[in-house]
């Protein structure tokens, strides 16, 4: 994929993320920062880069790692308690700005990118995409608009994770104060 340099100069932004959210499974609530090759919206097509994703909120926190296309088209939209209790969560910050790649608004239409790279449930564009940013661009992250609540996402690359970001020791997610007001904004009960 070939992206425009001047283009990319203009859309990439210092950016600094405060007390932002990132749920991960417990299993890897040590390592709160911990990273692994996924499947994910930005991830590397290629395994040749990791990131560490977060959210502005608990509500978006949830619905990009727990929720995401699970109820769709069910009335009943109820997660049992045993599976909330696999998940922790942790604040994540930046003590400076990262350099991110501004994608929430005009920026894919403007690089000429399919919008599908940061809305559609597909995530192949989206890859795609952020090889040719980690290669090819000095760029922390992207930052984007969850395609599922709108608020501000964040994924910051591996090379920028460990001087660029710090974290809270990761708590459990039935134990966060807004997980009861987050899931019934998601529309989703908890079966005890």
């Amino acid at each position: 994929m070939k992206l425009d340099p001047k283009i990319v100069a203009e859309l990439a932004i210092p950016f600094r993320p405060k007390a932002y959210l990132r749920v991960m499974p417990k299993a890897h609530a040590a390592t709160p920062l911990g990273m692994g090759f996924g499947q994910t919206r930005f991830s590397a097509p290629d395994r040749s880069f990791r990131l560490v994703y977060i959210a502005r909120d608990i509500e978006t926190a949830i619905a990009e790692t727990i929720i995401r296309d699970r109820f769709e088209g069910r009335a009943r939209r109820i997660l049992d308690i045993t599976e909330v209790e696999d998940w922790a969560v942790s604040e994540v910050s930046a003590p400076a700005p990262l350099t991110v790649l501004d994608l929430r608004t005009t920026g894919l239409l403007r690089l000429g990118v399919s919008t599908n790279a940061a809305r559609a449930k597909s995530h192949a564009t989206g890859r795609r995409l952020s090889k040719a940013v980690y290669n090819g661009f000095a760029v922390d992250g992207i930052l984007y608009a969850s395609r599922l609540t709108s608020a501000e996402c964040l994924g910051v690359y591996d090379r920028a994770v460990a001087a660029g970001l710090t974290s809270t020791p990761a708590a459990s997610l039935v134990r966060h104060p807004r997980l009861i007001d987050a899931l019934r904004t998601l529309n989703v009960t908890i079966r005890s």
